[in-house]
Parts: C-alpha cells; sequence; structure tokens
C-alpha cells in the first residue's frame, strides 16, 4: 500500500507540474488563433477561439518578417551545431586517446571556460568582432557560438569516448590504421548516440540564443528569430495575436526537433550508465 500511494502522490505531483507548465503554451496557442476583437470584447484568455483564424500567422511571417528571421536562424543553427560537433569531437578524441604534453591543463582549461558567465564577455566579445570585422555578420555569430559551445561539447564527447575499450583503438593501430580513419570509422560510429543528443541540446540552445545576437548584429535583415519577436512587439504592442503567433511560429523547429528525435536524446544522455 505504501508503495502503491508513493506512486499515486509521485504521478499526480508530474500530472500538476506538467499542467501549469502547459498553460502559457495553452494560453499562446488560444491567443494566436483570435481576432484583437474577440480578445478584447471577451477578455477570457483561457477559453478558445470562437473562430478559429489563420491569418495571424500570416501577417506575421510575411509582415513581421518572420520569413527572414527564420531563414537567418536556421543558416546560424544548422552551421554551428555542425562545426561545433566536428570540432569538439576532434578534440575530445584527441584528449581522450593521445598522451600528450598538457593534456591536463587543456582539459582543465576547457571546463575553466564553461565556468565563466557570459555577462563577463560582452564588451571584449563586441570590441573583438568589431575590430575584425564580424559585427552584424551571420558570419560572426556562427563563429563565437561555436567557439562558446566548444567546451562543454568537448568535455561532454571526451567523457563517453574514455569508456571505450582502448583495445579497439590499439588493434586499428597495430592493422596500420591511420588516426583520423580510427576518429571516423571506429569511434565516431560508436558515439552517435551521444553525438545525437549533444546535436539536440546545442540545436535548442542555439536557436533560442537572445544573449550573443543582440549584441552581436544589428541591421534587421540579419537579425534571428528571438531578436525578431522584440521586433515584433515594437510593431504589434497591443497586437497580442500576432505576437503569439509569431512566437509559435519561433518554437516549432526546436520543439519537433526535439519530438522527432527524443528517443536518440534519451538513449545518448542513458549510454554508458549499465556498463560495469
Amino acid at each position: 500500500m505504501k508503495r502503491k500511494l508513493k506512486a499515486l502522490i509521485y504521478y499526480l505531483l508530474c500530472s500538476v507540474i506538467v499542467v501549469v507548465w502547459m498553460v502559457p503554451f495553452v494560453v499562446a496557442i488560444f491567443t494566436s488563433f483570435k481576432t484583437m476583437d474577440e480578445i478584447f470584447m471577451l477578455r477570457n484568455f483561457w477559453s478558445p477561439p470562437r473562430n478559429w483564424t489563420f491569418s495571424n500567422f500570416v501577417v506575421a511571417w510575411r509582415e513581421g518578417r518572420m520569413s527572414i528571421y527564420f531563414k537567418n536562424t536556421f543558416i546560424v543553427t544548422a552551421v554551428s551545431v555542425a562545426g561545433t560537433l566536428f570540432l569538439s569531437s576532434l578534440a575530445a578524441f584527441a584528449l581522450a586517446w593521445y598522451n600528450f604534453k598538457f593534456r591536463n591543463l587543456i582539459l582543465i582549461i576547457f571546463v575553466a571556460g564553461m565556468l565563466i558567465p557570459f555577462q563577463m564577455l560582452l564588451i571584449p566579445v563586441y570590441r573583438f568582432s568589431v575590430v575584425t570585422g564580424l559585427y552584424d555578420t551571420l558570419t560572426g555569430v556562427i563563429l563565437f557560438h561555436i567557439a562558446f559551445q566548444l567546451g562543454f561539447c568537448t568535455f561532454f564527447l571526451r567523457n563517453f569516448m574514455v569508456t571505450i575499450p582502448s583495445s579497439l583503438f590499439e588493434a586499428a593501430t597495430i592493422d596500420g590504421a591511420s588516426s583520423f580513419v580510427i576518429y571516423s570509422k571506429i569511434i565516431m560510429p560508436l558515439i552517435k548516440p551521444a553525438l545525437a543528443a549533444l546535436a539536440i541540446l546545442e540545436f535548442t540552445w542555439i536557436w533560442n540564443d537572445y544573449l550573443w545576437s543582440l549584441i552581436l548584429l544589428q541591421s534587421d535583415a540579419k537579425k534571428v528569430v528571438t531578436i525578431g519577436l522584440t521586433t515584433l512587439q515594437g510593431q504589434w504592442i497591443s497586437s497580442w495575436n500576432i505576437i503569439a503567433a509569431g512566437a509559435l511560429i519561433a518554437a516549432t523547429v526546436p520543439v519537433t526537433v526535439f519530438l522527432i528525435f527524443q528517443k536518440y536524446f534519451i538513449k545518448g544522455l542513458t549510454m554508458g550508465s549499465i556498463k560495469g
């Protein structure tokens, strides 16, 4: 009876947390499909719209320039994730399998970089981007995303690589396989679940980034969706349905990616948990 009671309390508590977490999302969905007349006349945000209208999404996509912001965000996120995973996997491979001078120091530097608050680096990053000509360019945002995500990704992948039996590495070396062949043909296929979990995390973080895009981008044609939403709020400050529609458009991609690849995410996080 005690176990059943604990299980009941646990599931009830989880259900309450899920409902509370979903309330703003549901309200945003209802608001995005309502007309402004319905919003101001009824003032009941909890009720579904009487007449579902899709014109709010069209206005947000075209007149709100969400199509441009969406394209910029996709370019920045895709290139940043690909570059980060490639460079961090190479660095993790070297730190996990090769003994060389200052290896531990390099690993400590990667870990220490994760502990530095990004807010402390705003002014140096801004001045560096201006001096190097990277300011107000998508290339600059991509390079800084890769640089700042490299430490965590290297640390994450290195911890997975050290769990791989060293006999595989030694056997491939004896057979004459080069370092890159070992990396690409042996190590990478074995850490695919970890790469998938990391890719989902990085995709979500970079897609939803606001800080670096705010600091490094200025022109409207280069803005990403998070900055575009603030522009949308300024242009349609009282049009809550347009703003809600724009927010849902921005959230569609990361939510869809997570729902599609969630099994790989869970598999990657639990990889190695039953070894021993």
